[in-house]
């Protein structure tokens, strides 16, 4: 197997891979959940904090 037969192998399987992932993502914008779930782990952490420094 020469080096460029493997190249082109993994060039095409990332491409294939790629397509597949873009097709099966879901179709709702879920930018507004994934933003909702990062302010509420900030939240907690700062939580945290505070609970462990005492304030």
């Amino acid at each position: 197997m020469s080096k460029r037969n493997f190249y082109v192998g993994m060039g095409v399987g990332l491409l294939v891979g790629s397509f597949a992932m873009i097709a099966m993502r879901p179709k709702k914008p879920t930018m507004k959940s994934a933003v909702g779930r990062t302010l509420k782990t900030m939240g907690e952490i700062a939580d945290s904090i505070c609970d462990a420094m005492g304030w």
